[in-house]
């Protein structure tokens, strides 16, 4: 107390003038750089939370290109195979001697193929591909033999697909 009763009237209002700037410069301080700082900076984390979403999202999507790329690959070989084994002209001609002449191989001597029904597909992009139903007989056909040559159609018809 006896230091304040040393200070003259005008160091004080001094003194109390600085207090009031000091409270002053900290409000300027608080309202003006700290709150657009932080606003800023709230802003700016929604944005990292929002592309950190996006990024993810995009290695989801990455991933998945790569999957249909390798699927892809796969179908066309699959198609070239497929197509491969189609010779050039109507099923009508090549195929019932195809398919004579497999059983023959397979000691099944009677067996005939006719055609049930064809139709178009419906999809646009088969629109260049006719839908054919065969109906092959295996008159007097041992079941043991008619099985394995089946398996054995089913087999040289997946090896040469891949």
């Amino acid at each position: 107390m006896t230091a304040i009763r040393k200070l003259s009237k005008d160091q004080i209002q001094k003194l109390i003038l600085s207090a009031i700037g000091f409270v002053f410069l900290l409000y300027v301080y608080f309202t003006f750089f700290l709150g657009p700082l932080s606003r800023s900076r709230a802003t700016m984390e929604q944005t990292m939370v929002a592309l950190q979403n996006k990024l993810g999202s995009s290695k989801t999507e990455m991933r998945r290109t790569a999957s249909l790329e390798h699927e892809a690959g796969a179908a066309t070989a699959r198609y070239a195979a497929l197509q491969a084994l189609a010779p050039d002209g109507a099923p009508l001609a090549w195929f019932p001697p195809r398919i004579k002449t497999f059983f023959a191989n397979e000691e099944i001597d009677k067996a005939a193929a006719q055609l049930a029904s064809s139709d178009n597909p419906k999809e646009p992009e088969l629109s260049g591909w006719s839908k054919y139903t065969w109906m092959i007989s295996l008159p007097e056909a041992d079941y043991a033999a008619l099985g394995k040559a089946v398996a054995n159609l089913e087999n040289s018809c997946w090896r040469s697909i891949g």
